[in-house]
């Protein structure tokens, strides 16, 4: 295949564009319960020259040091095993969205288990629960995930990669470096999380760490004892004086939808589907209350801000590839605002902030922990030759991190493509650093500050333009560091 023109990388981009607002549009509209199928098969045939083989290694051999080049090989490559394993996903969602476990003559949809588990205060039905969820994960989804993995073992040889690793370290992820920074945070705050976790499950599910099982978690991050204080009457409004105070009139940012009513099929979790980069995002949230639910609500709230104020004069790859960690860290900055002493007094009139805080960081303690287990398992996953024998490593590894077993039948499931994980803990410690800046700058309370809006509508202006590291660096003049997640745990937890 003869090297692409300058005319034919923008043709390039231009459809590109249009495949992946096609595709956002189709799981917006299953995943918001607006379509029960997820009709992936048309959109990757309309586009089938995007995902070529041969397109993608032609862009791969002329990437060379140009970062937009090197992001359309990515999407390309991306695009290619995307549509190899488009049936698997299919039907995988087919599965999620109609399947039904009956637990004690109880009808439960399968999406809703793990909300169904979180709300449920009898410890032995939680097992119940989970335990339905895992059976039905084992019978009809985890064959279509080995299936999936599969076909991506054989399809990265032929773009050029000895296993999955090795194509995403072409692409520039510094997988090696991220994995011993993760090593080390979790050397490091061992102690401190073994206390902290052990407080926690006390204090919110009356069980010790020691004592905690997979299937208390999300009843424990489900925090019903704070629910007075995260009704689901308030979580909009919050969210809209939290983002006006900032100088951001959500209801008036006509390139913005908000779906807020209920559906059956609707995801009980909050997300947002950028379809049209700046011009049409869609947060999607089926409001239920809770923490955790105002948590997901403000996290999808940071990418639909980020999307919407992205500029429309960038190039197709600036505005929808890049670096993951960039849309995941304003996310995360919004969602901990929730956990933040100084917002809860001020948004909520709160009592006890700084309690509800150390639990809160403590669930983040957990969460990146969790991701440095999964990312060193990740690893292993993708350069092992036998994959059955991997979800013994999972539990091993994530077992190990959490000191609570998860479910093997998990070790295909809890993997999310391109290396995604990494997008989330550098995210974490980009925002860590980020908020840490904003404090020192604007104060504790550099929420309500309009100055601190500009900057952030200045930096989300920019898009996908920067990695997380050179946004960093050209804002605060920090490296990206996992040890700065450790620190602000520190420092709350003191």
């Amino acid at each position: 295949m003869p090297s692409p023109s300058a005319p034919d990388l923008d043709r390039f981009r231009e459809r590109a564009d249009r495949f992946i607002a096609e595709l956002d549009e189709e799981y917006y509209l299953h995943y918001a319960g607006l379509k029960d199928t997820l009709d992936l098969a048309p959109i990757y045939e309309r586009y089938s020259d995007l995902t070529d083989l041969e397109q993608a290694k032609t862009l791969g051999e002329i990437a060379d040091d140009d970062w937009g080049i090197r992001e359309l090989w990515r999407f390309a490559s991306e695009g290619y095993l995307g549509q190899l394993t488009r049936e698997q996903s299919e039907k995988v969602a087919e599965l999620e969205a109609s399947l039904v476990a009956d637990v004690d003559g109880t009808k439960v949809p399968f999406r809703m288990l793990r909300p169904t588990i979180a709300n449920e205060p009898d410890r032995d039905k939680r097992e119940q629960l989970d335990r339905t969820r895992v059976e039905l994960t084992e019978e009809h989804i985890n064959p279509l995930y080995m299936e999936g993995v599969d076909v991506i073992r054989r399809a990265v040889g032929e773009l050029g990669a000895t296993d999955y690793a090795e194509l995403y370290r072409s692409f520039g992820f510094r997988l090696e470096e991220l994995a011993s920074q993760c090593r080390a945070l979790l050397d490091s705050t061992e102690s401190l999380y073994e206390e902290a976790a052990d407080k926690l499950f006390r204090g919110r599910i009356g069980v010790g760490l020691a004592e905690a099982k997979r299937w208390d978690v999300l009843r424990s991050f489900r925090a019903p004892q704070w629910d007075a204080q995260f009704p689901e009457s308030r979580m909009m409004p919050a969210l809209e004086a939290t983002l006006s105070d900032l100088g951001i009139d959500l209801r008036s940012q006509q390139n913005v939808e908000l779906d807020v009513e209920r559906r059956p099929k609707k995801s009980p979790r909050a997300f947002c589907a950028p379809i049209e980069v700046p011009g049409r995002v869609v947060l999607v949230i089926q409001p239920m209350g809770g923490a955790d639910d105002w948590r997901a609500l403000f996290h999808e709230a940071g990418h639909t801000e980020h999307y919407a104020n992205t500029s429309a004069d960038l190039s197709m790859e600036q505005k929808r590839l890049g670096d993951v960690a960039v849309t995941e860290g304003w996310a995360m900055l919004m969602q901990h605002l929730t956990d933040d002493p100084a917002w809860l007094s001020k948004r909520l009139d709160f009592p006890r902030p700084q309690e509800f805080a150390e639990e809160g960081t403590t669930q983040l303690l957990y969460m990146v922990r969790r991701y440095c287990a999964k990312l060193l398992y990740e690893l292993e996953f993708h350069q092992a030759e036998d994959i059955a024998s991997q979800s013994s490593r999972y539990v091993d590894l994530l077992g190990d991190a959490l000191k609570i077993e998860p479910a093997a039948a998990d070790y295909l499931s809890d993997m999310d493509a391109s290396f995604y994980v990494t997008g989330y803990l550098r995210s974490w410690a980009f925002e860590a650093q980020l908020r840490t800046y904003l404090k020192e700058r604007y104060g504790s309370e550099w929420f309500t500050n309009r100055e601190a809006g500009s900057l952030l509508r200045e930096l989300w202006s920019l898009g996908m333009s920067q990695s997380a590291d050179d946004m960093l660096r050209n804002v605060t003049g920090d490296e990206i560091e996992m040890d700065a997640v450790a620190t602000l745990v520190r420092e709350t937890l003191a």
